[in-house]
């Protein structure tokens, strides 16, 4: 129970954080580096776990850190980015053709 005590406590801060808690989970894989903990969440809430330019997935990352350093091991955590997370944007034009016809 003790060893688990770093899943059971990402799950309690996501599940607080998110509109869709039901959708959260965390599987925790123990090997020489350390433990990896990695965590699955509704498409919609990845913006409330990356916060504004990463802010609050740097926090929750010190906090796990902190738990595994409580009972003695390197805690690391992985956020997965769900399937279409990432908004492709269409390349911008050049402006240059814009500027060219501008001939002062």
């Amino acid at each position: 129970m003790a060893k688990e005590q770093d899943k059971e406590f990402l799950e309690f801060l996501i599940k607080a954080l998110v509109d869709n808690p039901s959708d959260v989970s965390v599987d925790r894989k123990v090997d020489e580096m350390g433990v990896l903990l990695t965590l699955k969440v509704n498409p919609e809430d990845m913006g409330q776990i990356i916060g504004k330019a990463g802010s609050t997935a740097r926090a929750i990352r010190n906090l796990v850190r902190i738990v595994g350093l409580k009972n003695h091991a390197r805690v690391n955590l992985k956020i997965e980015e769900p399937e279409g997370g990432r908004v492709q944007r269409a390349p911008r034009e050049d402006k240059k053709t814009d500027l060219e016809d501008l001939s002062l």
